[in-house]
């Protein structure tokens, strides 16, 4: 498998993911600078977002259909409201979340590759949303139908507020970065890290890891599982055709890195 030299301090290149011979510690002190950037635009956007509650309310219940929720604490409302507006945040704040990160992880592309950073961040935006929509129109639906119904009308189903948010905001954000895949398996096969065959060997362990990572991304049933597990592994299989075209084919010219 063929790999980018991460050792070259050329004063033309670039390290793999690193700015030349920049020190460990600089590293961090980015890394730092661009989380604080990505938290400050949240908080922003979910300030932004608290102003509309009651209307992201009224939209994020349409999945559980008729169904009532209820408060049974004092402060139940108010932090549902809290992370209703926090979860509206992240998805606002995605663009500048994307640019941190993808502007962090630059130095590793070539020069030529530079101008793939916006694209990036807009693809990634894109995938993100993608994601959250699918879990949205597709998956919250029929979770809510198979799990509420699950006891037919031997139990009185009472659902929280609280209970109903962190159910909800956790599958939007699980879909959403679990749609990121393709994407970063690219990015792996544009280094030079992963190639096609690779990929098609790890069938096997990709399938465990997948549920794996289902059991860890969704809330405690397996039903939901399921419905992670099976759009993550048709991900994986057109992750193999994306790496596959865009994997490296020989060993890179130092002269091309900046």
């Amino acid at each position: 498998m063929e790999k980018l030299d991460i050792n070259n301090n050329n004063d033309e290149g670039e390290g793999l993911l690193g700015k030349g011979s920049m020190p460990f510690l600089d590293h961090l002190e980015e890394l730092r600078w661009r989380l604080i950037k990505s938290v400050f635009s949240v908080i922003i956007m979910s300030f932004v977002a608290f102003y509309f509650s009651d209307q992201l309310l009224k939209f994020i219940r349409i999945p559980l259909g008729d169904i009532n929720l209820y408060n049974i604490e004092v402060t139940g409302t108010f932090y549902a409201y809290l992370k209703i507006s926090l979860i509206t945040g992240i998805l606002g704040a995605l663009p500048i979340i994307f640019y941190q990160l993808w502007s962090f992880i630059s130095p590793g592309l070539y020069k030529k590759e530079k101008w793939m950073i916006f694209p990036l961040v807009l693809i990634s935006t894109f995938l993100f949303l993608l994601g959250a929509g699918f879990c949205f129109v597709m998956v919250l639906p029929l979770s809510f139908k198979f799990l509420i119904g699950f006891s037919g009308e031997l139990i009185v189903n009472t659902i929280t507020i609280g209970s109903y948010i962190n159910f909800v905001g956790l599958l939007l954000l699980a879909f959403g970065f679990a749609f990121q895949l393709p994407l970063l398996n690219y990015f792996l096969g544009k280094m030079g890290l992963i190639t096609s065959d690779f990929l098609v060997k790890g069938r096997r362990y990709a399938i465990v890891i997948i549920l794996i990572v289902g059991a860890i991304l969704t809330p405690p049933d397996v039903f939901t599982q399921v419905l992670l597990a099976i759009p993550l592994y048709i991900l994986y299989e057109i992750s193999i055709l994306v790496v596959k075209m865009t994997q490296k084919r020989k060993e890179p010219d130092p002269s091309e890195f900046e």
